[in-house]
């Protein structure tokens, strides 16, 4: 495995962020339970005697459990791997018997969603590879093998924006119009909106040319900015396999758009038609593809799913101008931000908004436009962090860097202050995060852990009021309301990444954790972790081990998927007990704590905890020195596939 270092500084006063971590860990180990036992049968499924009406609904049965593996992966209890995997055999079952899926796949719909969907799938492949990869394998070949009928390899585009197991599911509905309810259409408008004419007034929903046969024939076909996400299916396939058919696929269909933003000045389009011009269902506008700029979400939708490909496309070939997907985008929309409050915006996003600025929502602030249609630009909101900290957290570049400090000075309420809020993504906490790795947040630690707790017990009690609900079909969010799997704040805190981004895309992590007794991923019983820094040249870890009898043995991996190098590490060391003082005694000294360095030369470092010590690690780190992959420190070195 390469070097092991013993922690020999005494822990005298456990931290406060180690006591919470651990109350956390135990906690939530309870919650699942709970959730388990309360809203699921015993094969896994959720307890629904309904049906599903549209093509929508899948995303809502997996995205209930996303987290639960990534809990495993952080250091849950080891029999909540099972229990996931679970979940997802049931749940794969369920949506098949109500006619959602094909060959465990979804049949077809849009990647806003099935991003949604997969992050549990990606999640098990992480965390049990070896059990994973031939259906990794074969979702991924649904994309790359155009006999499959999702790709088009002469103009490098998804043939149409509802895709995935089912060649014959064509268009974005099953009936005369798209299901497109009125209170959608009050908070999001209509596709389309020009093709009724000026000053007509509104036919109803199912006779609306902007929901009917001019949807069908202008946005039911041709490739969507959202599909990028499949980028991520894709990559996942790569690290499990090494297959170079995936990386291949992963370049050219991340170039094929690179290329059209390019001719955009760098603005990413969201439309193809399927001859591969830009525009050419749209009377030639950029803009108006399904789920794209116009509608429903804009930059919301069409901005992760193009971090989750530039993000893919660096991991895939070693190239980080594929970042260059997003940012011309993103500093365009920041360009056309304005001062404002919240309440002042014509945000789409209002229930998102208010409860994550709480009383800031009368706080003037930049808001930055998410869509764009024949009107210009509109749908102004705050800026969503999860993009440009994904992009500073790969590159740790100056620019990037940079970019994240203009939009703190532009902001009008305080970085540092942590609102206690869980939203569907489970993530929105990256300001006060941020500041805390800068140095201006220093109990970030303690109060992220305590909000953490709050909504692990709010859901605990949402569950106690809702458990034996015969949930109708129009309420299945329940499940993903009622969840009491939160991980945002281990992710931060233990692996010094951002949560993974919602609509597909695959964790970002500095630093990842192996129980090397156990020989599992996950930090170790009694074992808390804490990242303080995420610089390439001195990313800092504290490691507690809080047992008073037990030692922990711990094994850090440098980057999510083995891809940095520790060049070298730094630690603290105690070596002389004089601290412990006399017999007689009524006090003790204090540890004369020093350090020393160890040259490292791969992505695997031991760390020795005997009982009640503590120890920092400064790592000096290459970063995406190594390829991507799921190979743990477990596996024999001759083992590693390639094709």
């Amino acid at each position: 495995m390469g070097s092991v270092i013993t922690a020999s500084v005494p822990l005298m006063e456990p931290p406060g962020w180690a006591t919470a971590q651990r109350a956390l860990f135990d906690l939530l180990d309870h919650a699942w339970r709970r959730f388990a036992d309360d809203f699921t049968d015993s094969d896994g499924r959720l307890r629904y005697a309904g049906g599903l009406g549209s093509r929508d609904g899948a995303d809502d049965f997996y995205e209930t459990f996303f987290n639960w593996p990534q809990l495993y992966l952080l250091g849950g209890h080891e029999d909540l791997l099972a229990q996931s995997e679970r979940h997802w055999e049931g749940v794969t079952r369920q949506l098949t018997e109500l006619g959602m899926l094909r060959d465990e796949y979804e049949r077809g719909y849009d990647w806003f969603h099935q991003g949604e969907s997969l992050l549990l799938f990606y999640f098990l492949c992480m965390a049990a590879p070896g059990r994973w990869k031939h259906r990794a394998r074969r979702f991924a070949d649904l994309y790359v093998d155009p006999r499959h009928g999702n790709y088009d390899p002469e103009h490098r585009i998804i043939r149409r924006p509802h895709n995935g197991s089912d060649p014959d599911r064509r268009g974005l509905f099953d009936g005369d119009a798209y299901p497109w309810l009125p209170q959608e259409a009050r908070t999001y408008g209509f596709p389309l909106e020009w093709t009724l004419p000026d000053g007509a007034d509104a036919p109803p929903l199912d006779r609306d040319p902007r929901l009917g046969d001019e949807m069908r024939r202008r946005i039911g076909s041709g490739d969507t900015a959202v599909n990028l996400a499949a980028s991520g299916l894709v990559l996942n396939a790569l690290m499990l396999t090494g297959d170079p058919r995936y990386r291949d696929w992963i370049a050219e269909y991340v170039d094929a758009w690179r290329d059209r933003a390019t001719v955009h000045g760098g603005i990413l389009p969201d439309n193809v038609a399927p001859d591969g011009t830009v525009g050419g269902l749209l009377d030639g506008r950029w803009y108006g593809g399904h789920y794209g700029w116009s509608w429903p979400h804009g930059w919301y939708s069409v901005g992760h799913a193009a971090m989750v490909a530039a993000l893919a496309g660096a991991a895939a070939t070693g190239d980080d101008s594929c970042l260059d997907l997003v940012r011309p985008t993103l500093d365009e929309i920041i360009s056309h931000g304005k001062i404002m409050t919240f309440m002042e915006a014509d945000s789409s996003l209002r229930s998102k908004w208010t409860v994550q600025l709480r009383e800031d929502v009368t706080t003037p602030t930049l808001h930055v436009p998410f869509r764009y249609a024949d009107r210009g630009w509109f749908d102004y909101n705050p800026m969503l962090m999860a993009v440009p900290i994904a992009l500073w957290h790969h590159s740790a570049s100056a620019a990037d860097r940079e970019r994240l400090e203009r939009l703190r000075s532009a902001s009008g309420y305080d970085w540092r202050t942590v609102r206690p809020f869980r939203n569907k993504e489970e993530a929105g906490h990256e300001e006060p995060w941020f500041a805390f790795l800068t140095g201006d947040a220093p109990d970030y630690p303690e109060r992220i852990l305590a909000v953490a707790q709050a909504q692990v017990r709010h859901r605990l009690a949402r569950m106690e009021r809702y458990r034996g609900t015969d949930v109708p079909e129009a309420d299945i969010h329940l499940w993903q309301q009622s969840n009491p799997v939160v991980t945002e704040a281990l992710v931060q805190l233990t692996w010094g990444g951002p949560q993974v981004i919602y609509n597909g895309g695959l964790q970002q992590a500095r630093v990842r954790y192996y129980d090397a007794v156990a020989r599992r991923p996950g930090l170790p019983s009694s074992v808390a972790a804490l990242v303080s820094c995420v610089d390439p040249e001195a990313t800092v870890v504290d490691l507690v081990n809080l047992d008073p009898e037990g030692a922990r043995s711990v094994i850090v991996q440098a980057g999510a998927f083995a891809e940095h190098s520790i060049r070298s590490v730094r630690h603290t060391k105690c070596e002389n007990p004089t601290w412990i003082g006399g017999l007689y005694d009524y006090g003790h000294g204090q540890p004369v704590v020093t350090s020393a360095m160890v040259r490292v030369g791969g992505p695997w470092l031991g760390v020795e905890l005997p009982r009640s010590t503590r120890i920092r690690l400064t790592l000096r780190l290459d970063l995406h020195s190594r390829p991507p992959s799921y190979r743990t420190p477990f596996d024999d070195p001759g083992t590693e596939e390639t094709s």
